[in-house]
């Protein structure tokens, strides 16, 4: 019924929530009752108000301008390296993504400032979106995250903990990708003209004070979660109070890109929230019927053991990546893997950021990549849909080894969360 109901084109959101009224009506005794329960119990939820927190600190940040001097300070220190401006890509994205919580902001926001840059210093241009788009999904992965946030209020699993986990893969995911630009670059020097500027090392730690605001800003928002001084949710606010006050002084702010941030903020956090609302509905309706408790007997007895099991997983969210958001698919399966992987002991914590890395490889999967989308807008269509996708090809290929990564050595993702909570 799912299946056809979204054929229809309908949203999402309406199809996950009649599909699941449909099941408790026809063979929950009519319980339709319970759906309300679990609706209001999901959006009454502390934890789960951070969301348009975040997305509106995101936006603020994206109409601020601080991108750019982010931009700016980093030019100078991977200059010399082969691979130049295309480093500063993935290590601006890095930044930006520690602190806007999205891997579409943070494609834009720092394509926005790239693109006609480097192009103009005489780049690859498909070289460009490739490190734009892997890099733009950094900003799922680095806390804040928002999808890391969104598993958490809907599986109940502490949100300091998640947040703290995704910081050690997050930036091994960011240096295997600058790692792949220096080979590439290397064995094929015309994809990124080497500088002729002469730098000094005063000028790079000059450029690299200019970074300070966004520093603050981290510290704002991770430095009061670690500690226990605030609450995912309170330093959210604290965050987006401090993104104003920096985004004003610093960077070039008005009061109406103020409200245009806070109108596109609702309308995300809509779009999110209905999927949200629609997902809890089937949630309640498939746990009604023991569902995931089916399926995980059903997974024991095939004989394919854990890791057999987690693999189909994989291979599941590598392809629904094709055909739905990132979000939206992990909202929509988290009613069945999530209990299916802990009934088979993998830690919550593990199983968030596995996750994620997942949904970050289908924002950079086409026809519906997300990230290749806003890129390929973004160089008015210079470089096509098509040729962004081959061009991500590497990058896709490393978050898939970084799933690999934290599969063999789950200690990456589980030391820092462990030792602070």
């Amino acid at each position: 019924m799912l299946v056809a109901t979204a054929s229809t084109g309908v949203a999402l959101g309406a199809a996950l929530g009649l599909t699941g009224l449909t099941i408790l009506h026809f063979f929950a005794d009519g319980a339709t009752y319970l759906a309300v329960d679990a609706i209001w119990s999901v959006f009454n939820s502390f934890t789960l108000s951070a969301v348009p927190m975040f997305i509106l600190l995101g936006e603020i940040l994206l109409r601020s301008g601080v991108s750019e001097r982010a931009y700016s300070a980093f030019t100078p220190v991977f200059a010399k390296i082969p691979g130049g401006l295309l480093h500063s890509n993935v290590a601006v994205c890095t930044l930006f993504g520690a602190v806007s919580g999205s891997s579409l902001s943070t494609a834009a926001a720092v394509g926005s400032v790239a693109y006609p840059e480097m192009v103009r210093r005489g780049y690859d241009k498909e070289a460009v979106v490739g490190s734009l788009a892997g890099g733009g999904t950094l900003g799922l992965l680095i806390p804040p995250s928002l999808s890391l946030l969104i598993f958490g209020a809907l599986t109940e699993t502490s949100i300091g903990r998640l947040f703290v986990a995704g910081v050690i893969p997050g930036l091994m995911v960011s240096f295997l990708f600058m790692l792949y630009i220096l080979v590439m670059c290397i064995r094929s020097p015309h994809i990124a003209p080497r500088s002729t500027e002469n730098i000094s090392v005063r000028g790079v730690l000059l450029g690299m004070v200019q970074v300070w605001p966004i520093l603050l800003l981290i510290l704002a928002i991770m430095g009061s979660i670690m500690f226990g001084l605030a609450t995912p949710t309170e330093a959210a606010g604290v965050g987006v109070v401090v993104a104003i006050i920096i985004s004003f002084a610093w960077g070039s702010l008005t009061f109406a890109g103020l409200g245009s941030a806070i109108y596109r903020s609702a309308l995300l956090f809509a779009s999110i929230g209905f999927i949200v609302l629609g997902a809890t509905i089937l949630a309640q309706s498939v746990s009604i019927l023991g569902v995931p408790q089916a399926i995980l007997e059903a997974a024991i007895s095939s004989g394919f053991g854990k890791y057999g099991i987690f693999a189909v997983i994989v291979v599941i969210y590598v392809l629904f990546g094709c055909i739905f958001d990132g979000l939206s698919l992990m909202i929509m399966t988290l009613p069945i893997v999530f209990p299916l992987l802990t009934g088979y002991g993998f830690d919550p914590i593990w199983i968030g950021v596995i996750i994620t890395v997942m949904i970050e490889i289908g924002q950079v999967t086409p026809p519906v990549g997300l990230n290749l989308s806003v890129l390929a807008a973004l160089t008015n269509n210079e470089v096509s849909l098509g040729r962004a996708a081959v061009a991500t090809i590497p990058y896709w290929n490393i978050l898939l080894l970084s799933v690999v990564i934290l599969t063999l050595f789950p200690q990456v993702a589980l030391f820092l969360p462990e030792l602070t909570f």
